[in-house]
């Protein structure tokens, strides 16, 4: 049921419709049995895995705060479940087919019993999800929640399931307890959330789409030049994809009166990866920021257990994106330019003064090209196909007849968004209620037209639902 289709239009019309005819303390249950059926639409078999991690994690909590004893071993078993459950699902085979290719090289023959598993849906987000909320009652952070029924609609809260944004207990679970009244004010934001996301999604991603997949598929046929075009067409498709689901989810929660945290700020604007990082898929980046660099130690027994630290970390997230070596090595990449940054000390010091700096603009396009070098190791199902691109990118760099064509086309859906945010940045315009009521109405205007009349042909599932 994808956000820019017709059928979750029905559907949450007919949610919305439904939730704020329902009496206060029958919203959540409108909205639980809403969130399942949305999920259950995708594969219903799944429903299950999300009603273990939900059962699990309930009576974990419970059992931390009231055992202070054996609170460490309830929180491993939640650990455990969960990370079990998203290793069988998403990372057995990969594991397999890499133990399977290094008992080979060693030598050794062995048949290693292989099973064909589909990837749950969204099971990355809501795992993640699930697990903070027992890190955080083990932590002392939050009480753990006393009514079931809320706490499986924090698991399943259907705008941010599949994709995110990952909400923390912390700021969701308060929200489901209190109760939530219509608003006018969140309508007019919402519209805007709505729209922007369907503009990012339907107009930028899916028109970039077609570009990057009709030249990476056929990269011997185009030179240098055109596949390095493709490599920035898909920053901005991949760009305008996730912040575009992200902005829908955002407008529909907050249609149901729920405030979810904001996932992107405006990132290939940043100067240094460390920016980067908190402004790209934010509460992925902040979620693995707390519970798992932080732990490890942070950056508070030097620099080198620091990078050690970083590395570990970026390596995890990017394996989180999926089960391949292009995806461990994507998360090597990042780390390796956060460290080397560090190192040179292009870092949150010098950040401070970058709006006076006048070397930031020379900084930012630096970064957006590092950037960009690393989405081309995420896009290419293999490291083969990355060396041979960069490969005609160093050595064939001519405009061929698409040359012009391409970058047109780049230009005309990606120019005015980012140009919008070039001068929200420089205008200091940080949530909704600063931008202006002309800029709200024009940008409003321009997103309907452009949804009108220059949506792509076809239709593309959200590249994060792999994930």
């Amino acid at each position: 049921m994808l956000f820019n289709s017709y059928t979750f239009l029905f559907f949450f019309s007919f949610v919305l419709i439904i939730y704020w005819s329902s009496k206060s303390k029958d919203q959540n249950k409108v909205l639980l049995v809403s969130s399942y059926v949305f999920y259950g639409a995708w594969d219903y078999r799944f429903l299950s895995l999300i009603l273990i991690s939900t059962l699990i994690d309930f009576y974990v909590a419970s059992y931390i705060a009231k055992d202070n004893l054996r609170k460490r071993i309830y929180l491993c078993i939640s650990i455990f479940v969960n990370l079990g459950l998203l290793s069988l699902f998403k990372y057995y085979g990969f594991f397999l087919e890499s133990l399977s290719a290094l008992l080979s090289l060693l030598g050794i023959g062995m048949r290693l019993p292989a099973i064909d598993l589909i990837v749950p849906v969204g099971i990355s987000f809501y795992t993640f999800q699930t697990m903070s909320y027992t890190i955080d009652v083990y932590k002392g952070k939050i009480k753990p929640i006393d009514n079931i029924y809320d706490f499986a609609l924090y698991v399943s809260f259907f705008p941010q399931l599949v994709a995110g944004p990952i909400e923390r207990s912390y700021n969701l679970i308060p929200q489901i307890k209190n109760l939530r009244y219509f608003n006018r004010v969140n309508l007019i934001e919402a519209s805007y959330l709505i729209l922007y996301g369907l503009f990012m999604k339907t107009v930028l991603a899916d028109n970039m789409s077609i570009l990057v997949d009709a030249i990476y598929s056929n990269d011997s046929s185009f030179s240098g030049l055109d596949l390095l075009l493709a490599t920035y067409a898909f920053s901005f498709q991949i760009y305008g994809d996730f912040a575009g689901y992200s902005s829908i989810a955002i407008g529909t929660a907050k249609l149901l009166g729920f405030n979810l945290i904001k996932n992107f700020d405006s990132p290939y604007f940043s100067s240094s990866p460390s920016e980067f990082w908190k402004k790209w898929h934010i509460s992925l980046s902040s979620w693995l920021r707390d519970y798992l660099y932080i732990p490890l130690g942070g950056n508070r027994f030097g620099k080198t257990k620091r990078y050690r630290n970083l590395m570990i970390t970026m390596l995890l997230g990017g394996l989180w994106h999926g089960a391949s070596w292009t995806y461990i090595i994507w998360g090597f990449y990042h780390a390796t330019l956060l460290i080397v940054y560090g190192l040179i000390s292009i870092g949150p010091v010098e950040q401070r003064a970058d709006n006076q700096n006048l070397f930031k603009p020379f900084k930012v396009i630096v970064l957006y090209n590092l950037i960009c070098l690393g989405w081309l190791v995420f896009r290419c199902e293999s490291l083969s196909k990355v060396f041979l691109i960069l490969e005609r990118i160093l050595n064939d760099f001519h405009a061929t007849d698409y040359t012009f064509a391409t970058a047109c086309i780049i230009l005309f859906f990606a120019l005015p968004i980012f140009s919008h945010e070039f001068w929200e940045i420089q205008r200091g315009i940080r949530s909704f209620n600063d931008r202006p009521i002309l800029s709200l109405i024009i940008t409003k205007i321009y997103f309907i037209i452009m949804i009108i009349i220059f949506q792509a042909p076809t239709q593309k599932e959200f590249i994060y639902f792999q994930f």
